[in-house]
């Protein structure tokens, strides 16, 4: 039996992605901040573990406590808007922080059993907001960015010794707490003289268009860890897949 971790499962993609894995009969170490106890099936193949990808002490005792691992999915990770003449470098720096250097220290901290062992996949969820340019997400597109171009770059170095990276780029997903956070955290707000702009914006992701569900987020990640033949970049959710074919 194969076992996965997965970064980020207190709610949306991450819970999704840990309840398909458990349903396909993989053992499954679930990670959050803060555990929460019935937020997954019962389950003698679940184990629930605190992480904080920021914390370097977190990652290795959640690394430690996990075991020998199949597959890592990096998952943790926030959204948030931001006008970029308004956002102070310390929230930037934030986003960076768990975004980008989460998935980073994640990744370095696995590799070396998955090199040992000749095998072993690292799928990075990142977002299709970089197969295109969008506005007041400035910040957090740049920190997604630079993951994509991480993984395509890890990719290289350690095919040689068996081991996959993937990524999977969801779209929007109004069906989950991810956007509503992000608008919640409209970083140094907007400024008086962007907010007719804004407003603009706003309204139109509001608009009856298609959108990311969780299982379609789900569906992609387990693509990702179980088919070798998948592409680098899979898009998830309708709207993902429509802007991928158009980038």
């Amino acid at each position: 039996m194969q076992t996965v971790l997965i970064t980020g499962c207190s709610s949306g993609f991450g819970l999704e992605t840990a309840r398909l894995f458990l349903e396909r009969g993989w053992k499954v170490v679930a990670t959050m901040r803060t555990p929460r106890d019935g937020i997954l099936p019962p389950s003698e193949h679940l184990r629930i573990l605190p992480l904080d990808v920021t914390d370097a002490a977190s990652i290795h005792a959640a690394v430690q406590a996990a075991g020998p691992i199949d597959v890592l999915v990096n998952n943790a990770g926030f959204g948030a808007m931001s006008v970029f003449e308004a956002l102070s470098m310390d929230s930037a720096r934030d986003l960076f922080e768990t975004n980008t250097l989460g998935t980073m220290a994640m990744t370095q901290a696995v590799l070396p059993q998955f090199r040992e062992r000749g095998q072993g996949v690292i799928v990075n969820v990142t977002s299709i907001v970089t197969a295109r340019p969008f506005p007041l997400i400035s910040a957090y597109a740049a920190s997604k960015a630079a993951v994509d171009m991480f993984s395509a770059s890890l990719a290289l170095e350690v095919e040689p010794f068996g081991v996959r990276v993937k990524l999977v780029q969801p779209g929007r997903s109004p069906t989950t707490s991810f956007g509503a956070n992000a608008k919640a955290r409209t970083l140094g707000g907007i400024p008086d003289a962007y907010a007719g702009f804004a407003q603009q914006e706003f309204a139109g992701m509001s608009a009856d268009a298609p959108v990311t569900h969780a299982p379609d987020v789900a569906e992609a990640v387990w693509r990702a860890a179980t088919d070798p033949s998948a592409p680098l970049r899979i898009a998830a959710g309708a709207d993902a897949v429509a802007l991928a074919a158009s980038a």
